[in-house]
Parts: C-alpha cells; sequence; structure tokens
C-alpha cells in the first residue's frame, strides 16, 4: 500500500505498486486510487469496451493485497442475485429432519432463517467480510435502473436489510469500483455517489508500454509493429474496435509462431485474434495490403 514515510508521493507510490501488479496507470487514474482509499468512495470507470477498467481492480486487489469480490452485472439482475438467497435445499432437509421434534411454527422459523441457512452473494460477502475487500461491481450499465437503485442504497450506508436477521452493517468498509461501458445513461445520483474516472485508449507510446510490460521478452521492432496495426485498424468504422486485451493476445501468438515479421500472410492467418464480428473481419480484411504497409511504417 501506500508509503506513509515522510516525502513520500502516495500517487508515485501506488503507480509504481500498480506496475508492479502488471497494470500501468497515469496521474490520473492513480490519484483516483489514492482518494478512493482516502475518502471511502467508490469509484466509478467509463469508458470503452477492452481498456482495462476490469483489470484496474484486479491489479489493485493484487497490489493492496485485499481479497477481490466480483459482482457481474447483466440484464435481469435482481437483489437476490447480487445480496443473498436463502439454502431452500437444506432448510427442506432441516424440517423432514426436525419432523420428529415437537416445535412450534415459531421454534422452526427461527431455526429455518439464521446465518446457517443463509447463502451470501457478492454484496453480503463484501458488506460481512472481516477484513477490507476490493468489491467490483463489472459493467453496472448493463443492470437494470431498478437495480441501480437498490445498489446505490447499499452504497450510501453500506448496510442491507435482511427481514429475517436485521440490519447487517459493514464490518469493514470495502473499496469498490463500478465498471460502465456506456452502453446506457447511470443516474445523476450514482454519480454524485462516486468518483468519476473515464478511461480511454491509450496512446500510441503508452500501448507500447503496455505490450512491453505485459507481454515478456517482446522484440521492440515487433512491439511497435503490433501497436501500428492495431491502432490504425481502430481508425476504421468497425462495430467492435480490438481491444488492449487483444493487442496483447496478437503480439503472444506472432512470438508463439516465432515471426518477427508482420506482413500480409501473417495479418490474413492471425486476423480473427483482433476482430470479432464477421463485418468487421470482412472490412478489414479489404485492407490488409494497408495494414501491412503500416506496420512497415
Amino acid at each position: 500500500m501506500e508509503d506513509s514515510r515522510p516525502g513520500s508521493d502516495p500517487i508515485v507510490e501506488i503507480k509504481e505498486g500498480m506496475k508492479a501488479a502488471d497494470y500501468l496507470c497515469d496521474d490520473n487514474i492513480a490519484t483516483a486510487l489514492f482518494l478512493a482509499g482516502e475518502l471511502n468512495k467508490p469509484i466509478l470507470a467509463e469508458g470503452p469496451a477492452g481498456v482495462g477498467k476490469t483489470d484496474l481492480s484486479k491489479a489493485y486487489s493484487r497490489y493492496s493485497g485485499l481479497p477481490l469480490i466480483r459482482l457481474q452485472c447483466y440484464e435481469g439482475l435482481d437483489e437476490a442475485k447480487a445480496l443473498y438467497e436463502w439454502n431452500y435445499k437444506k432448510q427442506l432437509l432441516c424440517i423432514q429432519a426436525d419432523r420428529s421434534r415437537d416445535l412450534t411454527w415459531e421454534q422452526l422459523d427461527d431455526d429455518l432463517f439464521s446465518e446457517d441457512f443463509l447463502l451470501p452473494r457478492p454484496l453480503l460477502k463484501a458488506i460481512t467480510s472481516d477484513g477490507r475487500v476490493v468489491l467490483l461491481v463489472d459493467e453496472v450499465d448493463k443492470a437494470d435502473v431498478e437495480f441501480e437503485a437498490f445498489l446505490l442504497e447499499v452504497l450510501s450506508d453500506f448496510q442491507v436489510s435482511i427481514p429475517e436477521l436485521g440490519t447487517v452493517v459493514a464490518r469493514q468498509m470495502p473499496f469498490v469500483v463500478l465498471t460502465s461501458n456506456r452502453t446506457r445513461d447511470l443516474s445523476e445520483a450514482l454519480r454524485r455517489r462516486c468518483l468519476y474516472l473515464f478511461i480511454d485508449f491509450p496512446d500510441p507510446e503508452r500501448e507500447l508500454e503496455i505490450v512491453r510490460l505485459r507481454v515478456p521478452g517482446v522484440a521492440e521492432e515487433l512491439a511497435r509493429r503490433v501497436v501500428a496495426v492495431v491502432r490504425y485498424i481502430r481508425q476504421m468504422d468497425l462495430k467492435k474496435v480490438p481491444s488492449i486485451s487483444e493487442t496483447l493476445d496478437w503480439a503472444r501468438s506472432i512470438m508463439v509462431l516465432g515471426r518477427d515479421v508482420i506482413d500480409e500472410d501473417m495479418i490474413a492467418g492471425t486476423l480473427s485474434l483482433l476482430i470479432k464480428e464477421q463485418k468487421d473481419l470482412e472490412k478489414v480484411q479489404a485492407n490488409i495490403k494497408s495494414l501491412a504497409r503500416q506496420a512497415l511504417s
């Protein structure tokens, strides 16, 4: 974690620590991480798909040594899947086992709706954890508006109400990161609750630095050519442009193939590692010669 020695710069410490955790972050990202920890405020990380928003939480977990709890959002996600459910099968077995005991309904109800029968989901796990955790609420924009309102309530007080057990208050404030690909607008209330962080595709030098860090042993010239081709493809009118993770996959694949030259044949044979939509693939294939020239420029 951050160095508390006099004169130390916490932003520099975070950047160095995150780099050791295989994540390159700029001053804006490092500052957001520092303030989120100091102010106990969630981070809302928005940006295009594939720019490293999810990896930010994973790397911070490695850097800080805090366990990572992930809630993957999707359409139809409800409180039961995010917070808790009752173990109905175990409750049924308990009822069958208790038939021989002369219990009142009140006594049976107390037995069945205790923590022994509770199945905690990610939000409740984060709140009831004995130590601090990193809570990743991934792709919150995919969840329904109703769930977003419920999530806001949880993040505001870091406590939840379980009718059968009462109010559960967080033992330790989790470090929370919410990610969004901006498929829909999030509420102003949620945005006000968070520190806002926009993460875009990096500039060429930063992406080259990422390739060097995440693809050990890659030749400098090959790394530069990989980045040049990928950035050229991103300028095309595609449904889904290559993400940073796809840049890394492509660089690793070229190394595995034992090639050090990116020519038309190499691009054509490995293009599916970068392009994941058929129409996009056809459009890029029509520009193979231009891509090969870009690799040599």
